[in-house]
């Protein structure tokens, strides 16, 4: 097979892998009203999981002669706001995190307004608060705003039940983590024994402004049991049907490019997970834990782990197992988990991300140099043969089955292996697709400068010169592969190749466009040497 027949052959399926992949994970749209209608008697069976009123305006709900408010709490990660009806984490802001590059604007995880997503728990069960109580609890605290000013801070929200149960809901926040505990402490001091369980759920709107650009990422819901260590089910599934799943510890996060929020109870409990859709275009994904029986006179707890802020691997696996999963690398997670361990090594020594991207493509490419030289050396030998291809072709003209015969037997005479040229590529699409994974979804290269005018590794080259420097080393290479192909068509479309691939990269974040164009310059350097290598053995073989 031709050299050209393999290069087109792996573009092609670079191309259509990646629309493919764009196609599958568009962004929610507005769902059909049908499909809420029969989800929603569903809901109503589970409201034993979900709370009935828990998004009121603050200034609007009172209880027991008590109003809800806002609790701000601020670390050195975050800034958090706590619903005082419910206790419900409502708006999260990223201090380390810009909206947009430099602005100075905490990037906006959580939030409570049109595009609804939030991180609720409570307790229900036969005694639950959130379950008997219309409206949900409304907690009192000492303060409405609290920092960290140490390693830990802890912040307790009190609520009195009438029956004289007393509920204390602590966070406890962390220095340097995205982490909070969240910890129901029970005082009974009712004449009987209560039995409570925990929630803890994430709230989402599935109606959300169109946009992503040409890259696909996912947006949606995903959890962990013990047969599936990481299972996405996103908007559509949990229209569709509402999930329910007992497993040993587990854990349910949304998820969307770059960051991710996460319920992870107690990995020694029996936790249920479970699912439901509003009629108001919001999925629920969530949890409940065993119940606790408390005697009267007794205290009891339990408690989870709420993450809310970025897509770190280490930090994640450290939660809970599979949860770094979701930094989704997808079906090639084995090839893009080690090439990021890489990746994250080579530039805590070169400090800056483009340097360690270049480090990076040299390792693999000099790696993979092996399967470069049989690419090309098979190149070279189909080169060779082109002046006795033309000949056969002179000579059976439109007869394609002799045409064949000949050509396969001029290869065995040859031994000339037709598919030397193309078994290589085949086998660096792997390392190639991962490496796409790993700089899509690291982000560590989000906002993360390179030089000049690449400011964002992670956004498109403003100036397109990366995408137009890779395009001309695409022609180079071409120029250095003599045509061997004999379609007309199919000249032409290898010709406009190098046009189409600048033009299709031009969106994608300059890192990937980056990455490929070292590449390109690589490959070039070793087709100078590979080729210099074959040609001083002919010299030889002739002399």
């Amino acid at each position: 097979m031709e050299s050209q027949r393999s290069l087109l052959f792996i573009a092609l399926m670079v191309v259509t892998y990646l629309l493919f992949s764009q196609w599958q994970q568009q962004n929610a749209v507005l769902p059909e009203q049908t499909s809420i209608t029969q989800n929603q008697s569903a809901e109503n069976a589970n409201s034993d999981f979900v709370p009935e009123s828990s998004d009121a305006q603050v200034s609007s709900v009172k209880s027991n002669e008590t109003s809800a408010k806002l609790i701000t709490v601020t670390t050195d990660t975050f800034i958090l706001k706590i619903n005082s009806q419910g206790g419900d984490i409502v708006e999260v802001k990223l201090r380390k995190f810009d909206t947009e590059q430099g602005n100075g604007i905490p990037f906006t995880l959580l939030q409570n307004g049109n595009q609804k997503y939030i991180a609720q728990s409570g307790l229900t069960g036969a005694n639950g608060i959130d379950r008997i109580i219309k409206g949900r609890p409304i907690y009192t605290s000492t303060k409405s705003n609290y920092e960290l000013t140490n390693d830990n801070l802890s912040i307790d929200l009190v609520f009195h039940d009438a029956s004289g149960m007393t509920v204390t809901k602590r966070f406890t926040f962390n220095k340097n983590s995205y982490s909070v505990d969240v910890e129901y402490l029970i005082d009974n001091n009712t004449a009987n024994s209560v039995s409570v369980q925990m929630y803890g759920q994430l709230k989402q709107s599935t109606v959300v402004e169109s946009g992503g650009g040409m890259l696909p990422t996912y947006r949606g819901s995903a959890y962990s049991t013990t047969e599936d260590r990481y299972e996405k089910y996103d908007f559509d599934d949990i229209q569709e049907a509402n999930l329910t799943k007992v497993t040993a510890g587990g854990w349910v996060a949304m998820l969307e490019h770059y960051f991710v929020s996460a319920w992870v109870p107690k990995a020694e409990d029996s936790n249920q997970l479970y699912t439901t859709y509003s009629n108001n275009f919001e999925a629920v994904i969530g949890f409940k834990a065993p119940a606790v029986i408390i005697d009267a006179g007794q205290q009891g707890s339990t408690s989870a782990i709420f993450y809310v802020g970025p897509k770190d691997q280490y930090a994640l696996d450290e939660i809970s197992d599979g949860l770094g999963l979701t930094i989704d690398y997808g079906f090639l997670w084995m090839i893009s988990k080690p090439l990021f361990w890489l990746l994250l090594t080579i530039q805590s020594f070169v400090i800056n991300w483009g340097l360690a991207i270049i480090c990076i493509t040299l390792i693999v490419k000099g790696g993979m140099y092996p399967l470069t030289k049989a690419q090309y050396t098979s190149m070279a030998k189909m080169r060779d043969l082109a002046p006795k291809m033309a000949q056969l072709k002179e000579r059976f003209g439109d007869d394609r089955q002799k045409m064949s015969q000949a050509t396969m037997e001029m290869y065995r005479k040859e031994k000339v292996n037709p598919a030397g040229g193309c078994l290589p590529l085949i086998l660096q699409m792997p390392i190639f697709l991962a490496l796409y994974w790993v700089f899509l979804e690291s982000v560590e290269l989000r906002h993360a400068p390179f030089v000049f005018w690449i400011q964002d590794l992670s956004a498109m080259d403003p100036f397109f010169v990366l995408p137009v420097l890779m395009g001309a080393s695409m022609y180079v290479m071409q120029k250095m592969q003599p045509m061997t192909i004999q379609d007309p068509m199919q000249q032409k479309i290898m010709q406009y190749m190098p046009v189409v691939f600048s033009i299709f990269m031009a969106w994608f974040p300059s890192g990937l466009v980056l990455y490929w164009l070292v590449s390109n310059l690589i490959s070039i350097a070793q087709m100078k040497v590979i080729f210099a290598g074959i040609a001083k053995k002919k010299e030889e073989k002739a002399a």
